[in-house]
């Protein structure tokens, strides 16, 4: 190469690399899903858009690092490991596993969820108005909602005697709800029996232990059951068991009905958290809401294929109705 070349390569380079130097880091955002980008496409777009909506454009003044748990727990600790080594500035995630594996790779991290069941009660933050630490967000209030869904459940299947209980015991959150859930259910009248999964291959046995043993069936949500919500559904709809679900996207997966916050509410919502945070607030400082609105769902398709007929009084209280 002659010398000329080379002072000219020598230059460019040097102005590359000045150019790189210049160019400011942009904040970054390290989303964890709980399973897939498919599944939970709509979350993620509704916390994007909320975003922009408050002036952080990704690729222009924001950049966001997506990675999905794909349904295992080991997969959040992962993500959480990778997102400390990339220095992101706030971890937003949903679910108090995802959340779990997060506090425990940084204590310094702000880490914003979309929905934790009871944040208290699993010792994620000592309380909700005051959370302190790193971690901040939206409660899903998942234990306090059990009741309510039995009753509709029961308002749903007439003559429901008999109640099945599936759940993750991995996660110390679904074992508040399920200890919630009993006792409701018996105040009820209810005979409960409970389901316990810690993987998606227990699932299909639990169903057809439950086959015979319930006349209803209620799935306490987190990632294990959400990233099988096909699979349950399908199931139950042939152990001829009328499923409760704590939202929407499993009545669109053929769950019976639905109630509970609305996800991309939530999503936005916590892109909020996150606005706050990269402009200055510390995590510590923003108390931990509780949804205000809830939303019943019900598919009448699934109501069909079970031989179920849904009281009218019920359907005109649904805010949707999938036919």
């Amino acid at each position: 190469m002659r010398r000329s070349q080379t002072l000219v390569l020598l230059v460019a380079l040097l102005t590359l690399s000045h150019d790189a130097r210049a160019q400011p880091k942009l904040p970054m955002i390290g989303f964890m899903g709980q399973g897939t980008a498919s599944a939970e496409g709509q979350r993620a777009a509704a916390f994007v858009q909320r975003l922009r909506e408050l002036g952080w454009i990704e690729g222009q003044n924001v950049a966001i690092e997506f990675r999905w748990a794909e349904g295992r727990s080991e997969r959040s600790a992962e993500i959480a490991s990778e997102f400390v080594k990339l220095k992101v500035d706030v971890i937003a995630t949903v679910g108090t596993p995802q959340v779990l594996a997060a506090k425990q790779a940084t204590s310094s991290v702000p880490i914003v969820s979309a929905a934790m069941g009871d944040p208290v009660g699993t010792g994620l933050v000592p309380n909700l108005a005051r959370p302190g630490g790193n971690v901040t967000g939206l409660s899903a209030q998942a234990p306090d909602l059990a009741g309510k869904r039995l009753e509709l459940l029961r308002e749903a299947v007439p003559g429901l005697q008999r109640l099945g209980l599936a759940g993750n015991v991995e996660n110390p959150l679904i074992i508040l709800e399920l200890r919630e859930l009993e006792t409701a259910g018996r105040a009820l009248g209810l005979h409960v029996v409970t389901a316990e999964l810690r993987r998606a291959e227990d699932i299909a046995p639990a169903i057809d232990a439950l086959k015979d043993r319930a006349d209803a069936l209620y799935v306490a949500q987190d990632l294990l059951t959400v990233t099988n919500r096909h699979r349950i559904n399908i199931l139950a709809l042939g152990a001829r068991l009328p499923v409760m679900h704590a939202s929407r996207e499993n009545i669109d997966a053929g769950g019976l009905m639905s109630y509970g916050p609305s996800y991309p509410v939530l999503f936005r919502r916590a892109a909020d958290y996150v606005d706050k945070i990269l402009r200055g607030t510390k995590a510590s400082e923003l108390p931990i809401e509780q949804p205000t609105t809830f939303e019943l769902v019900v598919n009448a398709t699934t109501a069909k294929a079970l031989g179920l007929t849904i009281p009218p009084t019920l359907l005109a209280r649904a805010d949707e109705v999938i036919e």
